[in-house]
């Protein structure tokens, strides 16, 4: 069996917590060698002694020895008080330092000392629950994909709260389970279907086709349907198992109608539509992602819950397939008109260029004509050459 290492190191955000007192953690999502992702929380002051370890442990890479030869990244140190602000402004500083880390020679990077700390400790399960009931505030982070970096701080951020509307059984270990009505707090919506959510003291993935909101309906949060398409390219087969889904081979392009947020895109090949696991689609253009295999199973589809119950008296809306075929060959046509006429326009200009009117290149005058308009001077010169 391969030893475990740890691929990556995501900073998510942070946490206020209240108990037993006022005190701020740090959100990691940790990625091990077999794609199992786990989420732990770090106080500045732990990640700080662990850094101070590290230094002991490699004398020469930390520049002990010869300043010259340091390779461990720095780290400040925590001020006598952490605020808001000061765990604010650090997180730069740390997601480059997690990232700094773990590019580091294979001696250090998977050192025991580094799998130790980001490893799931019990009270990254279970938290200390606050005495006055009082919530976490959470404040996350955003990322930009292409610079990998942070670059802007949300916060503080409520978490939206939801419904399970069905019984769900977890598969994984990374997933949750829940109950019908049970009350979960959503932390990050991923638009392949799944849903990281926290309930209590526990959290994991959970399928958002099981998830309602508490107030309405939740079609308002989903874009509306978008009949251009968005160029996408299919990751790996796959044979649709009901009468509405599209079955593609790898490496087809597709385009994408609309976005659900169950991750049960609608797509569009030629004039079909059908729906189609967003898990399975990637952008046109985009690399090819970096993790390898899916590590999640496909999220169920919404009307495959048999036994929903919706507290909402106001139904979900659903469009059809047929609506989305009607509406689809609708734009196509007027899109294949727009270039129809584009194409003419240019072929018209193309003519007109090229049958347009050249000047006219008069013809040589003959040598009587030149001797009667030229000079005498002129004259003169070419009978002496004659």
């Amino acid at each position: 069996m391969a030893e475990p290492y740890i691929r990556h190191v995501q900073l998510l955000g942070f946490e206020k917590r209240f108990s037993p007192s006022q005190h701020y953690v740090y959100m990691f999502m940790v990625k091990w060698q077999d794609l199992t992702e786990k989420l732990v929380y770090r106080k500045y002051t732990d990640i700080y002694e662990f850094h101070k370890a590290l230094k002991e442990m490699f004398p020469i890479e930390s520049g002990e020895i010869d300043k010259e030869h340091r390779t461990i990244p720095h780290l400040p140190a925590p001020k006598w008080f952490d605020g808001l602000r000061s765990t604010e402004n650090r997180q730069v500083t740390l997601a480059d330092y997690c990232s700094s880390l773990l590019n580091l020679p294979p001696k250090i990077s998977r050192c025991p000392h580094i799998l130790t700390f980001f490893k799931v400790r019990p009270d990254d399960v279970n938290p200390t629950a606050s005495s006055n009931g009082r919530k976490p505030e959470t404040f996350l982070l955003k990322t930009d994909d292409t610079k990998k970096n942070v670059s802007d701080i949300t916060g503080p951020i409520i978490l939206q709260s939801y419904r399970a509307i069905a019984d769900y059984v977890k598969n994984s270990k990374t997933e949750l389970s829940v109950n019908a009505d049970d009350v979960v707090d959503v932390v990050e919506k991923k638009e392949n279907g799944w849903w990281f959510c926290q309930m209590k003291n526990k959290r994991g993935w959970v399928p958002a086709a099981y998830l309602e909101p508490l107030d309405s309906p939740d079609e308002s949060e989903e874009q509306d349907p978008n009949y251009e398409g968005e160029l996408h390219v299919s990751t790996r087969d796959y044979s649709g198992d009901l009468e509405d889904e599209l079955s593609v081979k790898e490496g087809e392009t597709v385009e994408v109608i609309h976005k659900l947020l169950d991750g049960w895109w609608v797509v569009r090949r030629g004039s079909i539509t059908g729906y189609f696991p967003a898990m399975y689609l990637q952008k046109s253009g985009d690399a090819p992602a970096a993790n390898g295999k899916q590590t999640k199973s496909l999220p169920p589809r919404r009307r495959t819950i048999s036994n929903a119950n919706s507290i909402h008296t106001q139904k979900r809306k659903e469009i059809s397939q047929e609506t989305y075929r009607r509406n689809s060959k609708k734009y196509l046509k007027k899109r294949q008109s727009a270039s129809d006429a584009l194409k003419s326009l240019i072929i018209e200009e193309q003519h007109e260029m090229k049958h347009k009117a050249e000047p006219a290149i008069p013809p040589r005058p003959s040598k009587e004509l030149i001797l009667d308009k030229c000079s005498e001077h002129t004259k003169n010169k070419i009978q002496k050459v004659n």
